[in-house]
């Protein structure tokens, strides 16, 4: 038995639909601009450049149904809303006609964001990791194999805040597909079991406040809903 100087946190996890076993998350990625309308309410260009990618800690997660602290440091905590791919074989340079091979299934996100921390670090030439990868920042749902729900190439994706619609796009929109996504990240990290990716947002990003319900929806996948508590 290993001789810990003290207990090594538990493994992240996320609850697998029509299972008792749960999907343990190692590492989760994030491409950035990955709808047209969202790169242009960014002010950036929504051509076909190659993708780019952040990341958050593994146990940034925050499940469904979950009441989050207001984040400290902040006045403008953005709320997106993505597809979630969840990996379950791993590998380095897959190639994009296999890359769905490597795909366990697939969950509803939200891509919390200090929007005002992540235009200073932009301003100063810093890293997004403290406005991106915060405490609870990834909220991501319910894992949906792909043996019940397939690969989602198309169908709406839409945020609500309080009931009021704030995005709403089709994950056909996407600017590079999830096998592209998949195999271009493959390339410059080994994947492995337990990765999740988040895809890109549509446009629409904005601001939620204390006491606001946040709730995303992909209907091939359900609901995802998220309450902002008071300042932490």
């Amino acid at each position: 038995m290993t001789d810990y100087v003290f207990p090594p946190a538990a493994t992240p996890a996320l609850p697998v639909a029509h299972s008792d076993a749960l999907f343990p998350v190692r590492r989760i990625y994030c491409v950035g601009r990955n709808y047209a309308a969202h790169a242009r309410e960014m002010g950036k260009d929504p051509d076909r450049e190659p993708p780019f990618f952040f990341s958050k800690p593994g146990d940034a997660l925050a499940q469904d149904g979950a009441t989050l602290p207001y984040p400290p440091q902040t006045e403008k905590l953005h709320f997106e809303a993505e597809l979630v791919v969840a990996i379950g074989t791993g590998g380095a340079d897959i190639p994009e006609a296999q890359a769905l091979e490597h795909v366990f299934g697939y969950a509803i996100g939200n891509d919390l964001t200090r929007r005002d921390m992540q235009a200073v670090a932009k301003d100063m030439g810093r890293p997004w990791d403290l406005a991106k990868g915060f405490d609870r920042s990834a909220v991501c749902g319910t894992v949906h194999p792909v043996s019940a729900v397939g690969h989602p190439e198309q169908g709406p994706i839409r945020l609500m805040v309080n009931g009021e619609t704030k995005q709403e796009g089709d994950l056909s929109e996407m600017i590079w597909s999830i096998p592209e996504v998949i195999s271009i990240l493959s390339q410059s990290v080994a994947l492995a079991p337990g990765d999740l990716i988040y895809t890109g947002t549509p446009a629409g990003v904005g601001s939620l406040v204390p006491g606001d319900t946040c709730v995303v929806e992909i209907p091939a996948l359900g609901e995802l809903t998220t309450l902002i508590g008071p300042r932490g």
